[in-house]
């Protein structure tokens, strides 16, 4: 049996998305219950030269989003990076992952070979769309996903394996 390269895309990295969603959900909660500024978790990093929580979550967004609409020949749709509470940060993944779904089998599969060209600062990379996939979008995405499920838990909050993988 094969696997499409819509099978292999959008439902794990719908589901890692709303993986991400409970892991802010618990810091949200978290910060409420110890009484904590939830700005002091947002713009914790595990690293001073690392990026902020806030920014995790937008890159995680920004990689899905853009990566799905380059598989399937669209533009994403562009989000201002501006979030700064828990409640604005699971608004932007629950509006990735709302895009991602709108997005039809049809249009990424087929697309392992397709020709994408990535920005990358003044440079470009080209890569087939299967290679894009596995060595660049879901990469990224886990990351991303795992930096800020790492900020929280160094910060204190109960998370653990489950709310990285979801329930089965």
């Amino acid at each position: 049996m094969n696997i499409s390269m819509y099978q292999a895309s959008v439902p794990p990295i719908v589901r890692s998305l709303n993986n991400l969603i409970t892991i802010l959900e618990k810091g949200d909660r978290y910060a409420i219950a110890k009484k904590i500024e939830s700005s002091i978790l947002i713009n914790s990093r595990l690293y001073p030269d690392m990026h902020p929580l806030s920014k995790q979550v937008q890159i995680a967004s920004d990689v899905t989003r853009r990566g799905v609409a380059r598989l399937a020949g669209l533009e994403a749709p562009s989000m201002v990076d501006n979030e700064q509470t828990f409640a604005e940060l699971i608004d932007r993944t629950k509006q990735t992952i709302t895009y991602l779904e709108t997005i039809a089998p049809e249009q990424i599969d087929g697309s392992e070979a397709r020709t994408i060209v990535l920005p990358m600062g003044k440079e470009s990379i080209t890569l087939q769309g299967m290679p894009y996939l596995n060595v660049f979008i879901l990469p990224n995405l886990y990351f991303h996903v795992t930096t800020t499920y790492n900020i929280l838990r160094h910060s204190g909050v109960e998370l653990g394996k489950i709310d990285f993988l979801g329930k089965p």
